[in-house]
């Protein structure tokens, strides 16, 4: 048994997610990636005496957005809160955002456990608040700059019980965040951006223990794989303190992603520290009954709905389904392509496959995509009637339809690629590759059923690629054992 066979893993996540208003969460300043720096400020979001912030309606939105796609109560009343602390790139000296009355309470994230079952992650609550700005290490070898673009830029903050038991687990939150805000269109979930962010507490205890060991609070994770590593260290540095009799100490640590550890940073605060008090200048914001299921009525399909629909209505395999339903627009896309055609594998074959590797080589999204679902239906159906083989469909007619509009059937007549269905056609095909191997057709006879491949690649080639596989493999076999 290892060590870590003795401990229990217990992590909470918190999610930080940028959202993609056109202005910031209290003032109308440009919500902007990659602006000049500092140019993107105003007097309300620097803090300057006299000035007054006002709630922005999306932000509210696209929070409820998020709790109805989680499954939250949705709170009605809804009160700001400062939350005091000083740093350099926090101009007003306090964040906007909400303490006792956050707009969304409950929930679930759906991830699978190690052993591949479902398993819910708790939600405590979703907040919103603002992002303070940016300090700038590494750019000036004497001082730390600082960009205020980012200060009162809108997040929600997605906070989870502590009901994550592995990184692995992690990184499928995570993700499955990532996968639904985007889905949702309420951020881009561009970690290496910052817009969205994930601060992990972690800590260990003794299996069977009832109370949970002292948590540690790790930041500056900005990727999906660097959480993964974070959490990987952190278990096995918490771990060493207590079997060496050790303390671990409550505090808030940085990651290093350069050889994979954390450092300290510093204590981690107490609630109190942040001497919270209700926001002054900010009246409450009423969500009602009817404006969530004004919201509610205007969401896309969501990644469990559409993965429920592709594996039970569509019948297809949990490793397909979870391609399709990675990205939004291709879901969307094989979705509407399912109602065009019935044969729903091969069309899930034709997205997962051709589709996507094209806009890999082209680097472009699904909306660049010039195909229609209704062509790619055409190209599907004379798969399935027997016209062309599916290595025509995908090596021919599928490159010939990026540049044009006609249909695959044209596209096949056109330039002669139908198959060759005529038996009298086969057999005058099949009788010529067996006359220019007769030693092999004798050995064909006499056991060595192998040497079919032979036969077909010799008919193949005398039809120039038209002969239909199927019927001429079964005309072949007939014919070579007489």
């Amino acid at each position: 048994m290892s060590l870590r066979d003795k401990y229990e893993v217990v992590i909470g996540l918190e999610v930080h997610a940028q959202l993609l208003t056109k202005t910031k969460a209290y003032s109308s300043d440009e919500n902007i990636y990659g602006a000049i720096p500092n140019t993107k400020t105003s007097v309300i979001s620097l803090g300057h005496p006299g000035t007054l912030p006002r709630s922005n309606s999306k932000v509210i939105e696209y929070a409820v957005r998020m709790g109805i796609a989680v499954g939250s109560n949705i709170r009605e009343r809804n009160e700001y809160a400062r939350k005091n602390y000083f740093y350099a790139d926090l101009p007003k000296g306090y964040q906007i955002t909400q303490d006792t009355t956050p707009i969304c309470n409950g929930g679930v994230i759906k991830i699978k456990d190690a052993n591949g079952k479902p398993k819910d992650i708790k939600i405590t609550r979703i907040h919103m608040e603002e992002d303070a700005g940016k300090s700038i290490h590494d750019l000036d070898p004497f001082n730390t700059l600082v960009d205020l673009n980012r200060a009162g830029v809108p997040l929600i903050e997605v906070v989870s019980e502590p009901d994550v038991r592995s990184s692995d687990e992690a990184y499928q939150y995570i993700n499955e965040v990532r996968k639904l805000v985007r889905y949702l269109d309420i951020c881009d979930g561009n970690m290496e951006e910052g817009s969205l962010r994930c601060d992990a507490n972690i800590s260990v205890m003794l299996k069977g223990a009832t109370e949970f060991g002292t948590k540690v609070e790790v930041k500056n994770m900005n990727s999906t794989r660097n959480v993964k590593r974070a959490i990987e260290f952190e278990i096995d540095r918490q771990i060493a303190l207590v079997e060496a009799g050790k303390e671990v100490s409550h505090e808030t640590r940085s990651f290093n992603a350069a050889n994979n550890t954390t450092v300290s940073m510093r204590h981690k605060e107490e609630a109190n520290d942040y001497r919270y008090f209700p926001e002054p200048d900010l009246q409450a914001v009423i969500v009602t009954p009817e404006y969530i299921e004004q919201v509610k009525s205007k969401l896309p399909p969501l990644p469990n709905e559409l993965y429920k629909k592709f594996t039970t209505e569509f019948g297809l395999s949990d490793y397909d389904t979870n391609i399709l339903t990675d990205e939004k627009g291709i879901a969307l896309y094989y979705n509407e392509l399912c109602s065009k055609t019935k044969n729903y594998k091969s069309a899930a074959n034709f997205v997962n496959g051709s589709i996507k590797s094209y806009l890999n080589e082209k680097a472009i999204s699904i909306a660049d995509f010039s195909i229609t679902p209704e062509r790619i239906a055409s190209l599907i159906s004379i798969v399935d009637d027997g016209k062309v083989s599916n290595t025509v469909a995908t090596s021919k007619v599928f490159p010939a339809m990026l540049n044009c509009n006609d249909t695959a059937n044209k596209i096949a007549t056109d330039n002669n690629w139908i198959q060759e269905s005529n038996s009298d056609a086969l057999a005058d095909y099949i009788t010529q590759a067996i006359a220019k191997y007769p030693e092999k057709a004798a050995e064909y006879k006499n056991g060595k059923k192998g040497l079919i491949g032979l036969f077909m690649g010799e008919v193949m080639k005398l039809s120039k690629g038209k002969a239909d596989p199927k019927l001429a493999n079964q005309l072949l076999r007939i014919e070579l054992e007489k």
